[in-house]
């Protein structure tokens, strides 16, 4: 385990540059009970700011494992009211969420995918509406990585698991900025430089994106009044927070109709406790019409068809360069909080419905009409490469230059 005083400071890291939670609000943390320990230190941060409660929901993967092996399918197929109406409840009442992240990618190897997706379907509907509150940033919320036993044996099969995971550590306190004497400071230089990024996007108002590499050549449309994210950003009560530590992408949404073309994974994706790599999607007018897959290719099938129609078509399209701090490290992590931090990505699902103008005060309908995707998944894979090209066609039908090589072609102060 790393020393105290350094788990101590990402706790302090989470708190007030993730969630960023106020005096007087409630925290809901989401956590595998392995990391017990840093989850009393974030708590212990929490309350220090001068929050009223601190709620643990805590996860356990063996547990998680015996009831995937052996409960009935309609005990999967349930999800209890009462948790529902509990979260509801702390959302409405302005609690915000941290989750902490460091899932064992191959917990579920080898479980009826069928079983799987009951599960992840069960969990979406009935979360709809918690969800929504996230999602449109009602509250704030943020992922931060703990680098459980499982996890670090996939990134390190090769030694023994309390080297493992002191290396993971490493590497998280390194690419989440731990590491130096001023995280809280060095995320507000780094939020300044995705701020740089996301302003350029948003005075273009490119009308497409046209990605290119091997195996990828892909039209994305962007509908009028998209909005590109990245860094920090304000929840609705105007409290700005960090949805992901780490970060190094800006964001926004396609048009749900307007994707064209094949596009190559470039990463594994760790889905519900699988691992699906080396897969392609063919799209037409927006909808996946072909998918192949090397590895996990029946987990792939199942998470396309997860609902009728939204989970086929893409939620989000996000930019990041080969440069940034995770790509540089030459590690796979099979954990999407870290693996679409190395690389340009999409995600098949819902869209973000603060990336397009008045976003969150449209209803399902207007939302629609706006090319805004739904979908009861939001699931991010890699396409990203030293090798992509990306341009940008402007209104007026001229193409420039965003990505050369896997990098900006763009020059930001």
């Amino acid at each position: 385990m790393p020393k105290e005083e350094t788990l101590k400071k990402y706790a302090k890291l989470a708190i007030e540059t993730g969630v960023n939670v106020q005096m007087g609000q409630g925290l809901i943390i989401n956590a595998p009970i392995e990391s017990v320990d840093f989850v009393r230190k974030i708590a212990e941060e929490a309350y220090q700011v001068g929050v009223k409660n601190v709620h643990v929901q805590w996860s356990d993967d063996e547990l998680t494992l015996l009831k995937m092996q052996h409960a009935p399918m309609e005990t999967l197929k349930h999800f209890p009211e009462w948790l529902v109406t509990g979260l509801e409840e702390m959302v409405k009442d302005g609690y915000s969420l941290l989750s902490v992240y460091g899932p064992d990618p191959d917990l579920l190897d080898g479980i009826d995918s069928e079983r799987i997706t009951a599960v992840q379907k069960a969990s979406a509907q009935a979360l709809s509406e918690y969800r929504n509150y996230v999602m449109n940033d009602r509250v704030t919320w943020s992922l931060v990585g703990y680098a459980s036993e499982a996890w670090a044996k996939k990134v390190y099969p090769d030694l023994p698991v309390e080297e493992a995971q002191e290396k993971l550590w490493e590497q998280i306190f390194f690419i989440t900025r731990v590491d130096q004497d001023d995280p809280v400071k060095a995320w507000e230089e780094h939020n300044g430089r995705l701020r740089q990024a996301r302003e350029y996007l948003n005075q273009k108002k490119y009308k497409k994106l046209v990605f290119k590499a091997e195996g990828t050549d892909l039209t994305i449309e962007l509908p009028e009044g998209h909005i590109w994210h990245g860094g920090s950003g304000p929840s609705v009560d105007g409290v700005e927070f960090n949805a992901n530590i780490p970060t190094e992408e800006v964001f926004t949404m396609p048009d749900k109709y307007g994707v064209n073309g094949k596009v190559k994974s470039t990463k594994p994706l760790s889905y519900g406790g699988t691992v699906i790599n080396n897969f392609s999607l063919t799209f037409e007018d927006g909808k996946v019409v072909d998918f192949s897959g090397e590895e996990g290719e029946e987990a792939l099938k199942n998470m396309l068809d997860t609902d009728e129609d939204g989970a086929r078509r893409l939620g989000e399209v996000a930019l990041v360069p080969h440069l940034s701090p995770i790509s540089q490290s030459g590690l796979i992590f099979y954990n999407t909080l870290f693996d679409e931090n190395a690389s340009c990505h999409l995600a098949l699902g819902k869209a973000y419905p603060t990336t397009i103008e008045n976003g969150s005060e449209m209803s399902k309908d207007e939302l629609d009409q706006h090319g805004v995707n739904d979908s009861l998944i939001h699931e991010d894979f890699m396409i990203g490469s030293a090798e992509m090209d990306i341009d940008g066609v402007t209104e007026s039908g001229e193409t420039e230059a965003i990505f050369r090589d896997g990098n900006w072609a763009i020059k930001f102060n």
